[in-house]
C-alpha cells in the first residue's frame, strides 16, 4: 500500500499527465488552489493526492465552466465535508467501541433501544 500524500512527481510530469501547461499549475498554486511540496532546492513536487486535486480543478473549470473563485469555494466546502465525515466516523467508532453497552442497555431485551441508529445507511461521501 502506497502513501498517496508522498511527493513523487515534478511539475513537468504532472503537466504531461493532465495535459496542462506548467504555467497553469504555477497559477493554480499562486491562487491557493493547490499546495505542492517543495524540495530543499525549492522544486515543486506533487503527490497522487495533489494530482487528484488538480484534476478536480480542471474538471470544474473546463467541463463545468466554474470560475476560479467558485472552484476555491467548492474545494473549501469539500475539504470541510471530508473533515466532518471523519469526525462523524470517529464519533461512531467511539460510541461503538469505547463506550460499550451501559447497564440499562444490557437490561433491555434484544432489539430494544432508546434510539434507533441507521448505521447501515452511512456511507463515505464522494463529491467528485
Amino acid at each position: 500500500m502506497t502513501n498517496r500524500g508522498k511527493p513523487l512527481y515534478m511539475i513537468g510530469v504532472v503537466s504531461d499527465m493532465l495535459k496542462l501547461h506548467p504555467q497553469t499549475l504555477r497559477f493554480y498554486e499562486k491562487k491557493g488552489l493547490i499546495q505542492p511540496s517543495r524540495t530543499v532546492g525549492r522544486t515543486r513536487m506533487y503527490s497522487a493526492e495533489d494530482v487528484e486535486e488538480i484534476s478536480r480543478v480542471v474538471r470544474l473549470t473546463r467541463d463545468l465552466g466554474v470560475n476560479l473563485a467558485g472552484v476555491e469555494t467548492i474545494l473549501k466546502m469539500r475539504r470541510r465535508m471530508l473533515e466532518m465525515q471523519k469526525q462523524i466516523e470517529d464519533l461512531l467508532a467511539y460510541v461503538r467501541e469505547d463506550a460499550g453497552p451501559s447497564r440499562e442497555h444490557r437490561d433491555r431485551g434484544p432489539g430494544e433501544a432508546l434510539v434507533r441508529a441507521a448505521s447501515g445507511q452511512l456511507r463515505p461521501l464522494d463529491v467528485f
